[in-house]
């Protein structure tokens, strides 16, 4: 499911930007467009919330379409994400450019939807908190945005904050400090062991209290720190499930524990 996160997607080449466009768009309302000069009208006409656009463009490259937007108060807020060769990110791009962040080409299609789909986490994570009630607590679906793109979200945007989750009865409490885990209680499981346990959840809600503080210090890992373990865990316990039904006389699908697409070739994409 989409978030309501407007992407203006830029790219001269018509393979990069099709295969983009398509992985990007059960993640964002996408817009997309072949040319600088197309993308600028797009971006005044219905400025977006994020900008991923191609350096190497003929006429406008992609450096002065970010630095024409971001010259227009209006369109002069937004994120933007450049992508461009290594060459150029280190002989021709500089910190001091007007793009927030950098994809080296060439890149794998399944690398890039997945640093782009943080930035887009973010971004609705941070939508959510303007319209947020007047009790100021967020709320929302793991179903759309589940626990580790959520906490990844809260750390990118170095959030202060309690994030509560709920499922079929069960609850966990974790307290985050400019983006990084403190805190967290899970029954009687306190600690980095509290967010092992809810890192598999894909279904329940949750809701961000941004005033939400605790004094206390449970947690040994950091927040990246704790994904990691977290997944390495949860390879582990799919690996051993996986041995154990083949021992049982259980013949795995070919699509295995993340499901067929995940499996399938990466594609490399280049200017």
């Amino acid at each position: 499911m989409a978030n309501n996160v407007k992407l203006l997607l830029v790219d001269d080449n018509p393979m990069v930007l099709g295969m983009l466009h398509e992985a990007l768009g059960s993640l964002a309302e996408v817009t997309a467009a072949n040319e600088a000069a197309d993308a600028l009208l797009k971006a005044v006409d219905e400025p977006p919330d994020l900008l991923v656009c191609d350096y190497r463009m003929p006429g406008m490259d992609g450096r002065q379409l970010v630095e024409r937007l971001k010259s227009r108060p209006a369109t002069a807020n937004f994120p933007t994400v450049l992508m461009a060769s290594k060459a150029d990110i280190a002989e021709k791009l500089s910190p001091q450019d007007a793009a927030d962040d950098y994809l080296e080409k060439p890149f794998f299609l399944k690398d890039a939807t997945r640093r782009i789909k943080r930035m887009i986490d973010r971004i609705a994570l941070e939508k959510m908190a303007k319209t947020a009630p007047s009790d100021g607590v967020v709320r929302g679906n793991l179903s759309q945005m589940n626990v580790i793109d959520l906490m990844q979200s809260l750390e990118m945007g170095r959030k202060s904050c309690q994030l509560t989750m709920t499922k079929d009865g069960e609850k966990c409490e974790v307290f985050f400090a400019e983006g990084q885990v403190k805190h967290a209680t899970y029954g009687s499981l306190l600690g980095d062991e509290a967010v092992f346990k809810v890192l598999r959840w894909t279904g329940g809600n949750f809701e961000l209290n941004f005033e939400g503080k605790t004094d206390k210090t449970t947690t040994q890992l950091n927040t990246q720190g704790l994904l990691m373990e977290g997944l390495r865990l949860l390879d582990e316990s799919q690996r051993e499930s996986g041995a154990e039904a083949s021992e049982g006389g259980i013949t795995a699908s070919s699509g295995g524990a993340r499901g067929g697409r995940e499996e399938e070739e990466d594609v490399l994409l280049d200017s």
